[in-house]
């Protein structure tokens, strides 16, 4: 089954319709305060409301953005609206909202087809339009992008507080900075990258730096911190529609870096409103004419130590192959075929009443018209404005044609085909072989994942007849592969010494999907068997903390895979902590799993068990809850687990960490578990006495709990007690006097 990683299409982004935008200040000289602020400390100015599509939210921060595209001068400058400053609002899931004014763009079409266009291929932000008005003033309109925040991050990548770097320099790039955010290695002295790159995260300079370094020194190790694939779409990308204001052209600027929890660091591509050929600078020449933008080199800095993440990926021959493929995969599939000429179409049709109404326009509404297709001579703002602005269609008709006849996209490259498993509907823990037909290749590779945005694991597939490839040299190659969760992904990636080819083509943001299948387990199978919510001293985990615990406990007599399992302590979020995949419980096994909040290697649930009592849950691959138990306060080192083992009721006992639940009979003479401290007789019926054994012990208080948890007896003792227990209800007691503690039955 194809599948992609997941899409993002909120209303507030719809391409089909123009968002309104009313900010209302209090002030009349509210863009004097805003050019104030943009020239002063950047903090928000406060606007009385801001209204999105007629829903009012009151005290809103905002300002002015932009480096060009804003002027002093000019009514219409790009804004930065943060719903989020003052009170805790949010519109439609966003509380970041960026306006692009298309200063040096007179078809207005730019941004929101180039991230159209991205968003196939990597993970790249939402875009369309909105109308602006300023205390009930039309100011125009705007290119309506999302922000590329913590909130972004975090719904694409699942964290939001790594290392977070907008490669863009702080005070702007022009004609007067040498700072880039070009990744060139600077040694390890992090103040010589303050300049360059404007960092988003608490920390994360030294992540930063060993990037440049990886990148410039040791790139066999790159695919460790850098996910290479997104880093090859984004060159292919800027280089295919002549996006010169990015990576690949002067300033070596408008992406972002944010590394995932698996340590890779994923660019992000941003600012696209002079791509298109617009800007005309790379950085080594200035492309001025229509001629040298629809030839510009497609290797372009393959060779220029300034840009080293063209340079040092390029110089890998499958990292190039890949590059070529993408390149190709964009042209065929967006140009070649027009594409992107019918989505051009569509959107200058939803805009064209708003261009005609927008009283601040850069350019005239001829030149919105003619723009698509034609060259636009002089206006604009900003460095560009007077230059000529190509027409889209006429720099990528001839662009597309002009690649796609070199020879690096007319080489023959793999064919794949008849992808098929040896299992169709596989159970997780199975092995399985997956097939496929490769015609001129000679090496592929199998990539793999569990889930996004986990790195793919790649394994090469061989056709020696010794993988269930059917017989050696036949075309036909072959990978066993584990299918440890209940999803599994992957890609087939194939080459041949001039040309490499992806199935599916959009790998590795698309990829295929394998639905393992879990034995079906009935209640009781597995169980939450023993915790401990309050360990100072009971068992410490691979680091040596004493951290609150769980212990599941597998009745059956048969292997059970945890794939797809959560384990949970908040009824609202039953999905709290996914069981990693490969996790199985043996025949009748028991598995610690360490509920500390803490991110370690191995099983550690990202929430702590509270003493005061709550209720833990385990969750099957099917959202059923399988097991839950809800307990009261806890006692220090003092577990609460099954008895009988696996299959009884929740009591108080003696620990008996990752090991079968144990509780004496009430025929035993004697339950107790620590020598300071003596009950007798045990088990009592009416009375008995406490002993205290050590001298140290004065003047104590005894606590008394019953199997439940509850505190039944309490008093002071110094060396003998006499109990009354004749009221007490039959059962188990746990008798403590601070960290010693005896079990005792009442018949």
């Amino acid at each position: 089954m194809l599948s992609a990683t997941l899409t993002y299409g909120q209303d507030f982004y719809d391409l089909d319709k123009v968002q309104t935008k009313e900010i209302t200040f209090a002030e009349s000289n509210w863009d004097a305060l805003l050019d104030a602020q943009k020239s002063g400390d950047g903090d928000y100015i406060l606007a009385q409301s801001v209204t999105i599509n007629g829903e009012v939210f009151d005290s809103i921060g905002v300002k002015y953005k932009g480096n060009s595209s804003y002027n002093a001068n000019q009514v219409k400058n790009p804004w930065h609206i943060e719903l989020d400053t003052y009170k805790d609002h949010e519109y439609d899931g966003y509380t970041d909202i960026k306006l692009a004014n298309g200063h040096n763009d007179p078809s207005f079409l730019r941004d929101v087809l180039g991230f159209q266009i991205i968003r196939q291929y990597m993970d790249a932000p939402l875009s369309n339009y909105a109308n602006l008005y300023v205390n009930g003033t039309l100011i125009g309109l705007y290119t309506n992008t999302e922000s590329i925040s913590k909130k972004f991050v975090n719904s694409r990548f699942g964290s939001k507080n790594n290392a977070f770097f907008d490669c863009s320099p702080p005070a702007g790039a022009g004609p007067q900075s040498t700072d880039f955010p070009n990744l060139v290695f600077m040694g390890q002295d992090s103040s010589d990258y303050y300049d360059s790159y404007d960092i988003k995260s608490d920390e994360g300079w030294q992540e930063l730096i060993d990037l440049c370094d990886t990148l410039s020194n040791h790139i066999d190790d790159i695919e460790q911190i850098l996910d290479v694939d997104r880093a090859l779409w984004m060159l292919a990308f800027d280089n295919v529609i002549v996006n010169l204001d990015s990576y690949i052209g002067n300033f070596a600027q408008n992406y972002y870096l944010y590394r995932s929890d698996d340590h890779q660091f994923l660019p992000i591509v941003w600012d696209l409103n002079e791509s298109f050929g617009v800007f005309s600078q790379t950085g080594t020449s200035n492309l001025n004419n229509i001629t040298s933008k629809q030839q510009m080199d497609h290797l372009l800095h393959d060779t220029d130590a300034q840009y080293p993440l063209v340079q040092k990926l390029l110089s890998v021959p499958m990292y190039k192959r890949m590059y070529l493929a993408h390149m190709k995969t964009m042209l065929l599939e967006n140009f070649d075929n027009d594409s992107y000429f019918t989505s051009a179409m569509a959107m200058q049709s939803t805009i064209d009443a708003s261009v005609q109404a927008d009283p601040n326009k850069f350019f005239t509404y001829n030149n919105f018209l003619d723009n698509l297709e034609n060259d636009i001579n002089g206006g604009g703002g900003g460095p560009m404005g007077g230059n000529s602005t190509p027409g889209i269609t006429n720099l990528m008709e001839t662009r597309s044609s002009y690649l796609l006849g070199l020879s690096d996209f007319t080489q023959t490259a793999p064919s794949i085909s008849e992808i098929a498993l040896s299992v169709d509907s596989p159970q997780v823990g199975d092995n399985i072989t997956i097939t496929a037909n490769i015609a001129e290749g000679n090496t592929v590779y199998l990539g793999y994942r569990n889930e996004a945005p986990s790195p793919f694991t790649k394994v090469e597939m061989l056709d020696d007849g010794a993988h269930n490839d059917g017989a050696a040299g036949d075309g036909i190659y072959g990978v066993e592969l584990n299918i440890n969760d209940v999803s599994v992904q992957y890609y087939i990636y194939a080459e041949n010494d001039n040309a490499g080819m992806f199935s599916p083509q959009r790998a590795q943001h698309e990829f295929y999907t394998i639905t393992g299948t879990t034995e079906t387990t009935v209640a009781g199978d597995i169980v939450i068997n023993e915790f401990m919510a309050s360990n100072d001293a009971t068992a410490s985990d691979q680091d040596g903390d004493f951290d609150d615990w769980i212990e599941l406990y597998n009745n059956t007599s048969s292997e059970i895979s945890l794939a797809g399992y959560f384990l949970s302590d908040d009824s609202e979020d039953l999905t709290q902590w996914e069981i990693p995949a490969g996790t199985v419980i043996e025949t009748n096994g028991y598995l610690i799993i360490w509920a500390d909040e803490d991110d370690q290697e191995g099983l550690h649930a990202n929430f702590k068990l509270s003493a005061g009592g709550e209720t833990i849950f385990l969750v099957d691959s099917l959202g059923t809850i399988v097991d839950q138990v809800t307990y009261a306060d806890q006692e220090t080192d003092i577990s609460y687990g099954r008895f009988p083992n696996g299959t009884g009721d929740f009591a108080i006992m003696s620990p008996t960490f990752n090991a079968e639940n144990m509780m004496t009979s009430s025929t035993s003479s004697s339950l107790v578990d620590s020598p300071e401290l003596k009950v007798y007789p045990n088990p009592a019926d009416d009375s008995f006495y406490l002993e205290v054994n050590n001298e140290e012990q004065n003047e104590n208080v005894v606590n008394i709990f019953n199997i439940n948890g509850k505190l039944t007896y309490q008093n002071t003792v110094s060396e003998n007690l006499s109990i009354d227990c004749s009221t007490w209800a039959p059962g188990l007691y746990i008798v403590r006097i601070g960290s010693s503690y005896v079990k005792m039955l009442i018949n």
